[in-house]
């Protein structure tokens, strides 16, 4: 991996992008406990949806692992054009659109408003921006310039904020600060060109020229999710992943015949100490079964104490891994040309 390949090949500056995620992070909490807004979502709240799609639905997901164990009404991500049927009077929706032109959001925006629910907008602008101004809708306005997924600090940090009042999960300041003084250090690291034993670019090179497979206990769907959805979009990879402890009452048996092709398969798995102790048993376990048949095998485990520090800690390596994996595949990671064409297509009918 040299500066010359990586500045020919990332036209757009993907690079740039995610070694600035900390900052992004510091920034986006502080403007996010600037947003004006005061009286949302108001009192007897029975439950949160979180609508949007891609990476402005990513912070649903961190929202829910987040708030797992603390939350007393229930958090819902919808990926749809309508919410659930339980979304009522005394529902919160948050629609998350980036460029808030996303159809999905859009119309479940609009599914929200119909049914009397308290409702609040998370984008740049766009058609979501417009509806929220005319629908009197809290907004809070996120920076323009960055590609969805890559904005993720900004929008993340506006869901936490806006939801603090509803207790959903334990999320302290300092906190925050983990998370920003940890991924830092990993950008540090990871951004390093130079250095021969990179972890960002050794694991991108094992998975070069193989199938990506990601492995997380369900306390970290999240994150898996986030993992897969970089390798789509940053390297144009199609990577497939799964979950334990269900994995093993099921996908385990596609493993069982050893078959030739299992061998064009890279597993990654995302580990973390607050894993049940049984689930870590199982990795334990499905590794010594699996991994012999496998291309390669690799563990990416969290850093830090508090559940959001080590939740962004895990995804943000994948951030890296996709960047650099783009790069060993000579194709620049900022442009979706394929989701571009599909949009279009809709469009025309």
């Amino acid at each position: 991996m040299t500066k010359e390949s990586l500045e020919r090949i990332d036209v757009e500056g993907m690079y740039e992008a995610v070694r600035s995620f900390p900052e992004q992070l510091r920034e986006g909490r502080r403007r996010a406990l600037q947003a004006e807004t005061s009286g949302w979502p108001g009192t007897d709240i029975n439950g949160v949806v979180v609508a949007g799609m891609g990476g402005s639905a990513i912070g649903g997901d961190i929202l829910l692992a987040l708030g797992a164990d603390q939350a007393t009404i229930p958090i819902a991500v919808s990926r749809s054009y309508s919410l659930p049927a339980w979304v009522g009077p005394n529902t919160a929706v948050v629609t998350s659109s980036y460029s808030g032109n996303t159809e999905e959001t859009l119309a479940a925006f609009d599914d929200a408003c119909v049914r009397g629910a308290k409702v609040l907008a998370i984008s740049t602008g766009g058609e979501l921006a417009a509806k929220a101004k005319e629908q009197n809708v809290p907004l809070v306005s996120l920076p323009a310039g960055i590609q969805p997924r890559a904005a993720l600090p900004h929008s993340l940090s506006a869901l936490l904020t806006v939801t603090e009042p509803l207790r959903l999960t334990a999320v302290e300041p300092e906190h925050w600060a983990e998370a920003v003084s940890i991924t830092r250090r990993q950008s540090e690291i990871m951004a390093n060109l130079a250095d021969p034993e990179n972890p960002a670019i050794t694991l991108a090179g094992a998975l070069h020229g193989h199938f990506p497979v990601i492995y997380s206990s369900e306390q970290y769907a999240a994150a898996n999710t986030r993992w897969r959805n970089q390798m789509h979009e940053n390297a144009k990879s199609l990577a497939v992943g799964n979950l334990l402890p269900e994995m093993n009452h099921n996908e385990v048996m596609g493993w069982a015949r050893f078959q030739p092709e299992l061998k064009q398969l890279a597993v990654v798995v995302l580990r973390d100490m607050e894993d049940h102790a049984r689930t870590q048993r199982r990795m334990d376990v499905t590794r010594s079964l699996l991994e012999p048949h496998a291309q390669s095998w690799h563990e990416v485990w969290s850093e830090g104490s508090s559940r959001l520090a080590r939740l962004l800690s895990i995804m943000y390596v994948s951030d890296w891994v996709s960047l650099y994996l783009a790069i060993m595949n000579n194709t620049d990671p900022s442009p979706v040309g394929l989701i571009s064409r599909l949009k279009a297509a809709l469009v025309e009918g």
